[in-house]
């Protein structure tokens, strides 16, 4: 997600009033909520307000406070106003205004969770000066989220402020002119209906949603995090509209869909605040290939590339998009806690059979590249992963195979009796029999992303 924080911008939008914030205005003082004075900063210009705010946190400080107060500083912008809460902040915490925000979200989030219900409230009032959409997200959804609450942070941006792409128009592998062969693109296959979407278009819009291969499907990029998930959007016969949240939890973005604006995990697949959480609802997912378009062209000369011309004004040049962040090993937005067994944004290919077990395992990319044919097993059962001189990783479920042989420019392997099998995108075929082994679908993340997710998976590097 794009770190776009227009502080001037957002200073003028803290004046404007909306329908959630009048009930605040117009209640008596006895009757005044406790998180409303930690909002008075942003209602009000009146210096006799803010200091009556500052003498009720002191007075009435609880615990549960803290978060209140961090997440107030991270907006406010007057320096008289600043002065005075961080004065508070060393007061009643142990966080110290020399340390950065991170540091006091991380000194937070690794200490149980304190705020109570009312936090809900307060961060819907709170980033309704943003966007008059995001209060939906978190207003009377106490008893509806599965995450806490405190790790779920603002992106920079609205809701779909990183716009979507929405059904974007598809060019045959001939008609594209704007990619080199080094250019790295992210492969799909559906029902025999091959996609190409170039990191360099993608990482502008993060999302896209269409119909391949006859399957409504929304692809989920997650520049931060370096996530790629392609899922289905029905579930149980209900189609999930999903867009961009403007949230991240753990560095992580949220989706939302539009009918309930629940916020959905782009890791999990399934809503984690909202009305549809505990719903028994988790999209299936569906594997998302990272090659360069030289190799993905040269497998599948009849794909589909995404179109340059989306609508959007952009400079869709190769690394232009996030070019600093990804120079670098440092995090815009931070995690509880790093695991330094590898470095931050190292690649990883996720396996995990969510329909079958909870196991989870990531494999360094890095490891792989140097272990061209790769075993493993994933509740019980074994699996292979070829991975082609692009860095491109596929699994498979190998049925106690053992393949001695692969060749990825002619997308043939070997087995031990000498039968040749095909690389297909979603199986392997035996060229003798045309027996079929299905793909285990997989996809490839940042390791801090996948492991601030899933602390308690297994490592293979």
């Amino acid at each position: 997600m794009k770190k776009i924080l227009i502080l001037t911008i957002f200073s003028i939008a803290l004046l404007q009033s909306n329908s959630l914030l009048a009930a605040t205005k117009t209640t008596s003082l006895k009757e005044k909520p406790h998180y409303a004075y930690f909002l008075d900063f942003f209602t009000s210009t009146d210096i006799l307000v803010h200091q009556r705010a500052i003498d009720y946190i002191i007075e009435n400080w609880t615990e549960s406070d803290e978060i209140l107060l961090v997440d107030t500083l991270y907006f406010v912008r007057d320096h008289r106003i600043r002065r005075q809460l961080h004065k508070i902040l060393e007061e009643k915490t142990t966080l110290k205004t020399k340390d950065s925000y991170n540091n006091w979200y991380a000194s937070i989030w690794n200490r149980p969770s304190a705020y109570t219900k009312n936090y809900f409230t307060f961060k819907a009032k709170l980033h309704s000066f943003i966007d008059p959409k995001f209060p939906k997200y978190f207003y009377q959804r106490a008893h509806q989220s599965i995450i806490r609450l405190d790790e779920v942070r603002w992106g920079g941006v609205h809701q779909d402020g990183i716009p979507p792409l929405r059904n974007p128009k598809m060019i045959s592998a001939n008609e594209v002119t704007y990619l080199a062969d080094s250019n790295v693109v992210f492969g799909i296959e559906i029902n025999g209906d091959f996609r190409a979407y170039p990191k360099r278009i993608l990482a502008w819009h993060e999302l896209f949603t269409d119909t391949v291969g006859n399957i409504p499907v929304a692809g989920v990029y997650c520049t931060l995090c370096g996530t790629v998930i392609l899922y289905k959007t029905m579930h149980k016969g209900i189609h999930y509209s999903l867009g961009t949240s403007g949230f991240l939890y753990r560095s992580n973005k949220l989706m939302y869909d539009q009918k309930t604006q629940s916020l959905w995990s782009t890791t999990l697949g399934k809503p984690v605040i909202g009305p549809l959480v505990n719903k028994n609802i988790q999209l299936e997912y569906l594997s998302v290939v990272t090659s360069t378009w030289g190799a993905w062209k040269k497998a599948h000369p009849n794909t589909k590339v995404l179109s340059i011309n989306t609508g959007h004004q952009r400079n869709y040049d190769e690394g232009v998009a996030y070019k600093n962040y990804f120079a670098t090993d440092k995090l815009m937005f931070n995690i509880p806690k790093l695991d330094h067994r590898l470095n931050n944004k190292d690649e990883v290919l996720v396996i995990k059979a969510p329909l079958e077990s909870d196991e989870v395992i990531a494999i360094a990319s890095k490891f792989l590249k140097q272990n061209s044919i790769y075993y493993d097993k994933i509740n019980q059962r074994s699996f292979v992963i070829f991975t082609d001189k692009s860095g491109a990783h596929r699994a498979y479920f190998n049925e106690g195979l053992i393949f001695k042989k692969y060749n990825s420019s002619k997308h043939e392997v070997v087995d031990q009796n000498g039968i040749t099998w095909e690389v297909h995108e979603n199986f392997l075929k035996n060229k003798t029999t045309s027996t079929k082994i299905n793909r285990l679908h997989s996809y490839n993340a940042f390791w801090f992303g996948f492991q601030s997710q899933y602390p308690k998976a297994r490592l293979v590097k």
